[in-house]
């Protein structure tokens, strides 16, 4: 099966292999103690800290799986690298909300970095993909489940 290589910042991949190196070295011998502790208080068939331990085990293992899959299909981008006359993936772009007439900041990003709530959107959202490969000063129509929306394109940057 082809792997989808998808981008991620330079800050993204940071912070998952931050989270990846927790799992690896504090997380996992933790739960492999809780597992040992909890065979020595005899009977696992009836243990609830055995099974929750193997449980949680379940999915760190499965998290550190997910990681390594998404590191190694990733293409990294530093946004600061970027010379683009358009938007493209790294971008942050200020854009105006043309019916509430309200200026809106955004990064484009990785799929696991979106978090709007620090104005980072996710490249396959779809106020992203209107946005990429658009200029400055134009108008761009986002569909969504609530409706269209129309929002003017101010100013882009790559930093």
């Amino acid at each position: 099966m082809a792997q989808d290589v998808l981008p991620i910042t330079l800050k993204g991949k940071q912070a998952l292999e931050s989270e990846l190196k927790k799992l690896i070295f504090e997380e996992r011998p933790a739960v492999i103690k809780a597992i040992e502790e909890a065979r020595a208080h005899g009977d696992i068939s009836e243990n609830a800290e055995y099974d929750a331990a193997k449980e949680r085990q379940g999915m760190i293992e499965g998290r550190i799986g997910e990681i390594q899959y998404k590191i190694s299909g990733a293409e990294v981008i530093d946004p600061a690298s970027i010379k683009s006359d358009r938007i493209v993936f790294g971008a942050t772009v200020e854009i105006l909300d043309l019916e509430e007439d309200q200026k809106v900041s955004y990064q484009i990003v990785g799929v696991d970095e979106a978090d709007v709530k620090v104005g980072k959107i996710s490249i396959l959202s779809p106020i992203a993909r209107s946005l990429i490969g658009k200029k400055s000063g134009e108008v761009v129509t986002v569909q969504s489940p609530k409706g269209d929306k129309d929002y003017e394109i101010i100013s882009f940057k790559f930093v």
